[in-house]
């Protein structure tokens, strides 16, 4: 069998060793796709953890609360942060370490911010294949940070095993959360800076809304003297053997409150994935996503490598601009050098 260089340190989870194979494939270098097919057997030991939300909601305050929490359990933690690249510069400020400076430095943590270099839906583009590299070194958990995203903006429900959707009170984020449909994508929901005002006010605007989902409005209708019964619904939070029903939960993670009913939170979401076999059923989901991803970045690259396409229509450049062929065209040209099987 062919040797794939650091294969034998990475799954030692040797720091170094680490960073350097997830800059080989953050980077898409030589040798990437080798190194991540010899680990795939290895992959699935860890829950992979995705946190989303607005900008200003905490997100990396909260990472950090939960790396903690994980530590103190004995685990080892990857986290993925992403950061912006900007459309001018190209350049992002890939800050979360800094951010995370109180764990940053623990042996048991790795930390890597990534910039989505363009990519929509607050992750790049290659965040699934370094959290594959951070399973195969043995991480137990493995969270995702995205960016601030918007209400369409849920890549990070496809490669993560829980979604965690941090909110907060003032920012009206309950009302885009029913007009997006970001309360079926999420988990958890995360209430998070709970000492501000309206957070409370919140947490029963998206308990309602998770109870009109599930067809169970009847149950926040306003009493007789006119005040919502809505109280702790720790029964409607437990997994049952049919559905999920996502827990609102009220966090202050600057301050560390409400992380411990967090953690809870995950673990019987997990506990019902794995009872249910829903977990089965999104990691098939998720490696099928993947595999037709992989198929289009070979397909990508070899239709533009076998035709030649950027000298094509560098070439034509110029009758496009004056109106003499269309795009259309110019496409056509190409896909017809590959039809025939020969390069211009």
């Amino acid at each position: 069998m062919t040797e794939v260089p650091l294969f034998a340190d990475l799954i030692e989870a040797k720091p170094a060793t680490v960073a350097r194979a997830v800059s080989i494939v953050e980077n898409g270098r030589p040798g990437f796709e080798a190194l991540l097919s010899k680990l795939h057997p290895r992959l699935g030991r860890a829950r992979r953890i995705g946190i989303t939300g607005p900008p200003g909601a905490g997100k990396s305050t909260l990472t950090e609360r939960l790396v903690r929490a994980f530590l103190d359990q004995g685990l080892k933690v990857g986290v993925v942060a992403l950061d912006p690249t900007s459309p001018f510069s190209g350049g992002a400020l890939l800050g979360d370490r800094i951010r995370m400076e109180s764990v940053a430095l623990d042996p048991g943590v790795y930390i890597r911010s990534m910039a989505t270099r363009g990519s929509l839906g607050g992750l790049a583009t290659s965040t699934r294949e370094v959290c594959d590299i951070l399973d195969g070194a043995g991480f137990d958990r493995i969270l995702i940070e995205t960016v601030g995203v918007g209400q369409l903006e849920l890549d990070v429900t496809h490669m993560a095993d829980t979604t965690v959707l941090a909110l907060v009170p003032e920012s009206g984020d309950g009302i885009q959360a029913l007009k997006s449909g970001v309360i079926e994508a999420a988990d958890l929901l995360v209430v998070n800076k709970a000492d501000r005002p309206g957070a409370d006010k919140l947490r029963v605007a998206l308990d309602l809304a998770l109870d009109l989902r599930l067809g169970k409005i009847f149950g926040q209708m306003p009493a007789h003297h006119g005040t919502l019964r809505s109280g702790p619904r720790l029964a409607a939070e437990e997994p049952d053997e049919r559905s999920w029903r996502p827990p609102v939960l009220l966090t202050t993670a600057v301050q560390g409150e409400g992380i411990t009913g967090l953690v809870d939170a995950l673990d019987r979401h997990w506990a019902w994935m794995t009872a249910t076999g829903e977990l089965e059923v999104r990691r098939r989901a998720r490696l099928r996503l993947r595999t037709r991803e992989i198929v289009d970045r070979a397909m990508r690259r070899w239709v533009w490598q076998e035709s030649n396409g950027e000298a094509l229509i560098s070439a034509r450049l110029d009758d496009v601009t004056a109106g003499v062929t269309s795009p259309y065209e110019v496409a056509a040209d190409v896909v017809a050098v590959l039809k025939g099987g020969a390069r211009q």
